[in-house]
């Protein structure tokens, strides 16, 4: 299996948009992190609580740039906020970020970690292609946690795509339920998204941190590359992902 990613449909309006592609074979999804991995969790807690500490997360430019892209594409309610964005403010308010898995855990930190948002899927449960590209005609999307009613992008809304339906609406806004991360999950792709520019070195930075954390407490083995408006188009070869079974379909 190729494991393609484009960006070229929203690069136009969006041409500061970067995002390393993470593929991930070997995963192990444990229910909990091991002693290094909690500590890097608790650590970058820490961190980040006394930093933003009566910060309006309205000032933060990596937060900023998103509320600027959602209403570029008609998003207005401010209920709708990035996904980094939600974490920043659930360890605001609690000091400390969700805990579901050690794979999710790992990188729901590193996005916080480096505010960037990142998604995650079930590599054999997506339909490669993948793309960031505007919502189209018969665009399905069931929201994680939801009771299983479609609820499909507007018209013109930017989303996360394979070739069959939406992995993510409002561009990293909220998950679809039928490719999240599982505890029989073995593989998986990841997006490390970058749109204010001073964020540009810091999608590899995280991707790199990413892919070494998943390493070390998951026993993944990663191969990444980065898309952006030079190279809207990349893709990561099954070479490159070690020996792994053909995707089911």
């Amino acid at each position: 299996m190729i494991v393609a990613l484009d960006i070229g449909d929203v690069i136009g309006a969006f041409p500061g948009f970067r995002v390393a592609l993470v593929a991930v074979t070997g995963l192990t999804v444990a229910p909990e992190l091991g002693p290094e991995g909690l500590a890097f969790v608790a650590e970058t807690q820490r961190r980040l609580a006394a930093d933003l500490a009566g910060v309006d997360p309205g000032t933060i430019a990596e937060l900023r740039c998103w509320r600027e892209a959602y209403r570029a594409f008609g998003v207005k309610k401010t209920s709708y906020r990035s996904s980094v964005e939600r974490l920043l403010k659930t360890i605001q308010r609690d000091g400390r970020l969700p805990r579901v898995s050690a794979a999710v855990d790992l990188y729901n930190a590193v996005s916080a970690l480096y505010r960037l948002p990142i998604g995650a899927d079930d590599l054999d449960r997506v339909t490669p292609p993948l793309a960031f590209r505007h919502s189209r005609p018969g665009d399905s999307f069931v929201a994680l946690g939801s009771t299983g009613e479609n609820d499909p992008p507007k018209e013109g809304e930017v989303v996360y795509a394979d070739a069959t339906r939406c992995l993510c609406r409002r561009w990293n806004w909220y998950q679809d339920a039928r490719s999240a991360l599982g505890s029989g999950t073995s593989r998986a792709v990841l997006t490390v998204q970058g749109l204010e520019p001073a964020s540009a070195r810091r999608v590899e930075e995280a991707a790199a941190r990413l892919a070494s954390l998943l390493a070390a407490e998951c026993g993944a083995s990663c191969a990444w590359t980065v898309a952006d408006a030079s190279h809207p188009r990349v893709e990561i070869e099954k070479t490159s992902l070690g020996a792994a079974p053909e995707a089911a379909g």
